[in-house]
C-alpha cells in the first residue's frame, strides 16, 4: 500500500501478519505431526531457557561492583632517597590505564582470544556453539573441553566467579557477561583484563608479565614478544618453560597469522616476527635491597596498623597498593651489615663448621623440593645454602646437585649447610654460631637509618637489634651518672673507687662489688670513673643518688623498667639494641627523646598519605598568601626526657671515653664521638653504643643462648671494632662538627685529674691533657686548683701508673688460670 502513510502501513502489518500466522497454525496443526512436535521441543525449551537463566542469575554477583574495582596490587617500600628498595607481593602485580596498553597489543590480544570482542554482546555465539559441540565430543573423556568464552566471560570468571569447570559455571559466566556489557564500556572490560589475566611466573596483567619474561615494560615490547604473551592465557604454566619450547613459537605464529588476516599488521611484519626466538629471561625474585631485618620490621609494623590481606580492609599490605617511604639508608646499611659480619667471621676464626643451619626430613619427599619451599638462604660472598642429599653430595634449590667435601662424618641426609664452590664441586663453609645486632639511628627525628639483626635474615627472620634482650653491661653507667648530675653532682666531683657492700638479707647475705680484675682505691673525678669504666665508682654514685632516682631515670628513656638494686646500675638488666640506642640518641639530642621509626609515611594507591610517623602541627604552613604573621615553623619533635644540660654534660663526657677511655681504639678516625663501651659477666655480651651530633649507633656480639665468649672479648675489642669499620666505611657521612651546648652550659677549665679548677694554661684535646674544658650547670664550677693540688695531683698520678701496673699483672695470672670476673664488669684501660 504505497500511497499510505509509513505509520498506517507498519499498523496494518503487525494486525494483519499475526492473524495470518496464527490462521496457518489453525490450518496445519491438526495434520501435521512434525509442527506439533517442533513446537512442543520449542516451547520447552524456552520456558527451560528462561527458568535456567532466572535460576542462575537470581544469586550472581552484581555486575555493577565492577565500577567500584580494585586491582589487588602490591606494596611498594621506598628507601630514605626515594628510590624502591623492596615489595611486598604474593604476585606480581601492576596497574596500568588503557591508554598505557600499546595499540599492538590489544590487538595481539584480541585475535588470540576475541576477535569480535567489539562487535558482540558479551556472548559471541558462534564460539559458543562450537564450544558446545566440543563439550559433547569429549564428554566423559576426562578431556577439558575448548572455552569458546569471549574476554568479557573471561573478566567475569577471573574477577566474579572463579574458576570452577562445569556447564553451570559456564552458563553463569554468560549470564554475567552481558551483565557487565551493560555496566562497562569496551574500553573499561579490556583494561581490567589486561590487568587481572593470570600470565604465568606469579604474574597478573600484561605489565607484570612483560617483566616477569622479557624485563621490560609492555610499551618496550618488540612484535614478537606482544604475540607470546597474547598465547599466555590458554596455558600459562606451560608456554614459559623451556621444554615447551616448540609449542610457545607454534602458538605464538599462529597470533602472528591471525593478526595479518584481521589486517592488524603486514605480512612481512609477520613473517620478520616468526623467525625472532622467544627470548625469555630467567624467572627473578622480587627486586630488593639486602635489608632484610629492616624490610620485615616495616612489614611487622604495616601488617599491625593496616592488615594483611584484602580481607583485612582498602589498605592491607598485600593488595592494598601501598607507597611506604621508610628511613633505610643503603650506604648505612650495607656498611653496619658488612662491618657486624666481619667482626662476627673474624670471632668466627678457624672453627669451621659448628653445625647445620637446619634439618629436614628425608621422609618428606625430594630434599632439593623441600629446601626451596624452606626459603633458606644466604648472600655472602660466594656462599650457597644447600642440603645434604646423601654421604658426600649436595643439592640446591635449583635441583643440581654436586660433590660436597670438607664436612664432618656427622653429616647426614637432610641436613642444610652453607658452601662455596671448590673444584668441580662445592665446600662446605662454617656459618659463625656467635651472632649479634646493629643500629643506625638519627638522634633528630628517630629515623632508624640501618639495622642488622645478625648475619643473615635469609638464615632467619630472628632481630637480635629489636628482639633480643640482653644485658647492656657498662653500657647502662651513662644513665646512672645522668641521674647523679641531676641530683647535684658534677662531671668534677670526687667519688671513691673503693669496695662497696651491701646487706642483701639473711638469705642472701652480704653482696660485695668491684671492678674488673680486682683493684681499686683512691678517690676520683666522675669523668675519670665514666672514661675507666670503674664499677665501685659507678655503684658509689648510684648509692649516693638513689636507685629509685637511677631506675626512674633508664624507665624515663625507655631502656628498661627494673627493681632498685645495685647490679642494674652495672647493666644487669635486659634490654634490646635499639632501646640502648634511642636512649643515647636522646643524650645527643639535648635530652629530647623521639621514638624510634623506620616508616616515614605511607601513601594508599591514590596516593593520599594515610600514615604519617612525624604528626607535628604546623598552623599556617599551607596559606595560600603571606597574612603578614611570623614564618610558621613546626613544633619542636619528641619528649624532654632529660635536662638539656644534662643530656650535653653527659656526651661530653663519653666524648673521652674515644679519647682516652674504654673505646681509644675509635681516637684515630679524628671525628668528635662518644660513647660507652660494655662487657657483661662471662663476658657473655660486648656491647658499643655511641656516634656523633647525626648518627648513633648501637652493637653487641654474643650467642643467641648466652655463654662465655672467652676471657679477651671486651667491648673495647670487640664491639667497638664493628664500629671503626663502619664509620671507616662511610667516612664521607661523618663530619667535624662537635656537639653544640644548649643554653645554660658553663665551660670551664679544669685540672683533669682532680677536678679543681684553673685560670691558667691552654685546655687540649690531647689524650694526656693536664688541662681540659668541662661542662657544668650555673653555680656548680669547682673552686681554683692550688699548688698543693697539683701535687698531690701528681703523686696521685705516680701512684695509679704504680697501681695499674700490679693490676695488669694480676690481670695477665688471672687470664692464664682462665678466672673469670663474678659481676657485670667492664674492661677498663686507656690513658690517665
Amino acid at each position: 500500500m504505497p500511497d499510505q502513510p509509513a505509520l498506517q502501513y507498519y499498523r496494518y502489518r503487525i494486525s494483519r501478519d499475526p492473524k495470518r500466522l496464527i490462521a496457518w497454525f489453525d490450518d496445519n496443526w491438526s495434520r501435521n505431526r512434525k509442527l506439533r512436535l517442533a513446537s512442543y521441543v520449542t516451547g520447552f525449551a524456552v520456558v527451560m531457557i528462561v527458568l535456567a537463566w532466572a535460576t542462575l542469575g537470581r544469586n550472581l554477583p552484581d555486575a555493577e561492583s565492577l565500577l567500584e574495582y580494585e586491582t589487588p596490587l602490591p606494596s611498594v617500600v621506598r628507601g630514605i632517597d626515594g628510590e624502591i628498595v623492596n615489595t611486598y607481593a604474593r604476585e606480581r602485580r601492576v596497574q596500568l590505564q588503557y591508554v598505557d596498553f600499546p595499540e599492538q597489543l590489544v590487538e595481539a590480544f584480541l585475535s588470540a582470544e576475541d576477535k569480535t570482542f567489539f562487535s558482540h554482546g558479551g556472548v559471541d555465539v558462534t564460539g559458543t556453539a562450537n564450544a558446545v559441540i566440543d563439550y559433547a565430543t569429549k564428554f566423559s573423556s576426562g578431556e577439558r573441553a575448548v572455552g569458546g568464552s569471549t574476554i568479557t566471560q573471561q573478566v567475569a570468571k577471573n574477577l566474579l566467579l572463579g574458576d570452577e569447570y562445569s556447564v553451570t559455571r559456564k552458563l553463569k559466566e554468560m549470564i554475567l557477561a552481558t551483565r557487565i556489557e551493560s555496566v562497562l564500556t569496551k574500553e573499561e572490560i579490556l583494561e581490567l583484563y589486561l590487568n587481572e589475566i593470570p600470565l604465568g611466573r606469579r604474574s597478573f596483567g600484561v605489565q607484570a608479565a612483560s617483566r616477569a619474561y622479557f624485563d621490560r615494560d609492555v610499551g618496550d615490547l618488540e612484535l614478537h614478544q606482544i604475540a607470546f604473551l597474547a598465547i599466555l592465557p590458554k596455558a600459562p604454566e606451560r608456554y614459559g618453560r623451556e621444554r615447551y619450547h616448540d609449542l610457545a613459537i607454534a602458538r605464538r605464529n599462529f597470533v602472528l597469522d591471525q593478526m595479518v588476516a584481521n589486517d592488524f599488521i603486514t605480512a612481512s611484519a609477520g613473517e620478520a616476527a616468526k623467525r625472532m626466538d622467544l627470548g625469555l629471561v630467567e624467572q627473578r625474585g622480587t627486586r630488593s635491597a639486602d635489608a632484610g631485618y629492616f624490610l620485615e620490621e616495616v612489614r611487622r609494623q604495616l601488617i599491625d596498623r593496616f592488615g594483611e590481606t584484602g580481607d583485612d580492609g582498602r589498605n592491607s599490605v598485600y593488595s592494598g597498593g601501598l607507597w611506604v617511604r621508610t628511613s633505610l639508608d643503603l650506604e648505612l646499611q650495607e656498611a653496619a651489615r658488612d662491618a657486624l659480619r666481619a667482626q662476627l667471621i673474624s670471632y668466627h676464626g678457624n672453627r669451621g663448621f659448628t653445625g647445620p643451619i637446619a634439618t629436614l626430613n628425608p621422609d618428606n619427599g625430594d630434599l632439593t623440593a623441600q629446601l626451596a619451599s624452606s626459603n633458606i638462604a644466604i648472600n655472602y660472598r660466594d656462599w650457597r645454602v644447600g642440603v645434604v642429599t646423601a654421604p658426600g653430595r649436595i643439592g640446591f634449590s635449583d635441583g643440581e646437585e654436586f660433590a660436597l667435601s670438607g664436612g664432618p662424618s656427622s653429616l647426614k641426609p637432610g641436613d642444610v649447610v652453607a658452601a662455596a664452590r671448590s673444584g668441580a664441586g662445592y665446600a662446605i663453609r662454617g656459618v659463625p654460631e656467635v651472632s649479634g645486632a646493629f643500629l643506625a639511628e638519627a638522634p633528630q627525628t628517630g629515623r632508624i637509618l640501618a639495622m642488622q639483626g645478625g648475619f643473615d635474615s635469609r638464615l632467619g627472620s630472628f632481630n637480635r637489634a629489636t628482639q633480643a634482650l640482653r644485658q647492656p653491661g657498662s653500657t647502662i653507667k651513662p644513665f646512672v651518672y645522668a641521674a647523679a648530675l641531676d641530683q647535684g653532682m658534677t662531671p668534677a666531683t670526687q667519688v671513691p673507687d673503693q669496695t662497696f657492700c651491701v646487706w642483701q638479707g639473711a638469705n642472701l647475705g652480704e653482696k660485695c662489688f668491684r671492678n674488673f680484675g680486682g683493684g681499686g682505691g683512691g678517690i676520683h673525678t666522675l669523668r675519670w670513673g665514666l672514661e675507666q669504666s670503674r664499677n665501685l665508682m659507678t655503684v658509689h654514685i648510684a648509692d649516693d643518688t638513689g636507685m629509685d632516682n637511677v631506675i626512674q631515670t633508664i624507665d624515663r628513656l625507655g631502656i628498661g623498667s627494673y627493681e632498685p638494686y645495685y647490679s642494674f646500675a652495672l647493666g644487669a638488666g635486659d634490654t634490646t639494641v635499639a632501646r640502648m640506642v634511642n636512649g643515647y640518641a636522646a643524650l645527643a639530642n639535648w635530652g629530647r627523646q623521639n621514638a624510634g621509626s623506620v616508616i616515614d609515611y605511607v601513601q594508599d594507591r591514590d596516593g593520599k598519605v594515610i600514615f604519617r610517623t612525624d604528626t607535628r602541627d604546623c598552623t599556617g604552613c599551607n596559606l595560600e598568601e603571606w597574612d603578614g604573621q611570623p614564618m610558621p615553623r613546626f613544633d619542636v619533635s619528641g619528649k624532654q626526657v632529660l635536662d638539656p644540660r644534662t643530656a650535653f654534660q653527659m656526651v661530653h663526657m663519653l666524648q673521652g671515653v674515644v679519647t682516652r677511655g674504654t673505646a681509644v681504639r675509635l681516637r684515630s678516625l679524628d671525628l668528635p664521638l662518644f660513647g660507652k663501651t660494655g662487657t657483661t659477666n662471662g663476658p657473655t655480651n660486648a656491647w658499643f653504643v655511641g656516634g656523633s651530633p647525626e648518627i648513633i649507633a648501637g652493637m653487641y656480639v654474643g650467642f643467641d643462648q648466652p655463654r662465655n665468649l672467652g676471657g679477651w672479648v671486651q667491648g673495647g675489642n670487640t664491639a667497638a671494632t664493628i664500629m671503626k669499620r663502619f664509620i671507616e666505611a662511610t667516612k664521607d657521612r661523618w663530619t667535624a662538627e662537635d656537639f653544640v651546648a644548649p643554653p645554660g652550659v658553663r665551660m670551664v677549665k679544669i685540672d683533669r685529674r682532680s677536678g679543681k679548677r684553673v685560670f691558667e694554661g691552654t685546655p687540649s684535646d690531647e689524650p694526656t691533657a693536664t688541662i681540659i674544658w668541662e661542662a657544668f650547670k650555673p653555680d656548680t664550677e669547682p673552686p681554683r686548683a692550688t699548688r698543693s693540688d697539683a701535687i698531690a695531683a701528681k703523686r696521685n698520678e705516680i701512684l695509679e701508673l704504680i697501681r695499674r701496673g700490679r693490676l695488669e699483672a694480676q690481670q695477665a695470672a688471672a687470664n692464664d688460670r682462665g678466672d673469670q670476673p663474678n659481676d657485670f664488669v667492664e674492661d677498663q684501660g686507656g690513658i690517665y
